[in-house]
């Protein structure tokens, strides 16, 4: 029986990557909606529906629970919902499941939230008008997200994936933010077991796929003032 398409609500950014590459690696149907951020299409009423804190990814499974639609916001919850629907990248059992889902809480209040504020102030925040250059910012979120690498690369020392011994989706929440290290302004040169993890999980051809999704329509916000005005000016997502 083939599966009615997931509707992936969408624009390229690491929270967005998360899902589409959940998608790829589960090989499952999906149509895409694109959500231009830097538009403000996330603010739209029918957007906002679905997604009703106006920030993608989101997701419609017309095959719900029960054989009815849902829609769901979030990626940590729609990472979750399709780990748990398909029996996949959830580990083999409660123990598994309870490792997998703290470290995709750990991405979801840590590493994302931190990469994020590391983004804004480093790239974003010295190129708007007027210029917010802050060294304080800077260094405190550069910092931060140097402690949360430093966490994952001991992890990565023990356990060949996040979670343990397998492929789960908290490393689909974790590498979309991980492989932008760089602009983090952060070093993988004592992290060695971190960007040991980050290549072998960008070898992977669904990750290939799923961050390849809509790649062209990804631009620079640092540079893009109309963006940075839909973005900064009234909430939107990075």
């Amino acid at each position: 029986m083939i599966e009615t398409p997931i509707t992936l609500y969408y624009w390229p950014t690491p929270n967005g990557w998360k899902i589409s590459i959940a998608l790829e690696e589960m090989d499952l149907p999906y149509e895409v909606k694109l959500v231009n951020i830097g538009k403000g299409e996330q603010f739209d009423p029918a957007f906002l529906k679905i997604a009703p804190n106006n920030r993608m990814p989101a997701i419609v499974d017309p095959e719900g629970p029960d054989g009815r639609p849902i829609s769901i916001f979030e990626s940590g919850a729609i990472l979750q919902y399709l780990a748990r629907k398909h029996d996949k990248f959830y580990g083999g059992g409660e123990r598994d499941r309870t490792v997998v889902d703290q470290w995709l809480m750990w991405q979801m209040g840590g590493l994302g939230p931190m990469a994020g504020q590391a983004h804004h102030f480093l790239s974003y925040a010295p190129n708007m008008e007027p210029p917010n250059d802050l060294p304080y910012a800077k260094t405190r979120y550069r910092s931060e997200v140097a402690r949360l690498y430093g966490v994952l690369d001991r992890r990565l020392a023990e356990e060949e994936f996040v979670a343990g011994d397998f492929y789960s989706i908290a490393d689909m929440a974790i590498w979309p933010w991980a492989s932008l290290w760089e602009k983090q302004e952060q070093t993988l040169d004592d992290k060695p077991h971190l960007k040991r993890w980050i290549a072998r999980i960008a070898s992977r051809p669904a990750v290939q796929r799923g961050r390849a999704l809509a790649a062209e329509k990804r631009t620079d916000a640092a540079q893009d003032k109309d963006a940075q005005k839909v973005l900064f000016g009234q909430g939107g997502q990075k």
